[in-house]
């Protein structure tokens, strides 16, 4: 292939790729809007939020949650533009990931050894391991058909960086309903549900968001 064929083919494929930015945002809200309504029409909210939201764990769940939500999306979204910077969004998830040990800290501080393990089991585990998945499903399709308009260089963490954002998102979406507050709980159940969705995202990026 001769030089300017090259460059004319790269040329190509760059016109191809369309800006991210619109397009992300807009699948985002769509997709962690139908999770909310899809929350509220079923689960619903947590019959006691009113009461309960002032109160220092309820207020540190719902926090988190949204912390690490913004910061997950915000990788998910530069990892889709290629040469932008990583490094404010893993400072963000750091942040949220500090976070939460300090919680998980000052939890194990106040409450006596015997009742650690009735804090982390909860009442809810196996149900949050199901919703926060489920929850989900839409994010993750509305980022997976942004991405595609992107040039993510990498497939596969391209869709590992959405189903981080998406399983961080429906966790944020879900800590509205859940009744189980302690930072012991969500570090474990949170986390292993996000984890299952970004290692999910990442099984579809592979293929999906291959260009």
């Amino acid at each position: 292939m001769k030089t300017e064929d090259l460059i004319a083919l790269m040329a190509k494929d760059a016109k191809s790729v369309k800006p991210l930015g619109p397009a992300f945002s807009g699948w985002l809200a769509l997709g962690a809007a139908a999770s909310a309504l899809l929350l509220i029409a079923t689960i619903g909210l947590r019959p006691d939020l009113a009461a309960m939201i002032a109160t220092p764990r309820v207020a540190f769940k719902i926090a988190l949650t949204l912390l690490l939500a913004f910061s997950a999306i915000l990788l998910a979204r530069r990892i889709g533009e290629p040469g932008a910077s990583l490094r404010p969004a893993f400072t963000l998830i750091g942040i949220a990931g500090l976070a939460l040990v300090g919680g998980v800290v000052a939890e194990l501080a106040a409450l006596p050894r015997q009742n650690w393990m009735t804090s982390l089991i909860g009442r809810n585990s196996n149900y949050c391991l199901i919703a926060i998945p489920t929850l989900s499903l839409m994010p993750l399709a509305g980022l997976m058909l942004a991405l595609r308009r992107g040039a993510p260089g990498h497939p596969a963490l391209a869709g590992a960086g959405a189903g981080l954002a998406a399983g961080a998102a429906a966790a944020a979406i879900y800590a509205w309903h859940c009744p189980d507050d302690s930072p012991l709980f969500v570090a474990c159940w949170y986390m292993l549900s996000i984890l299952t969705v970004t290692l999910a995202g990442s099984l579809i990026g592979a293929r999906a968001l291959r260009w």
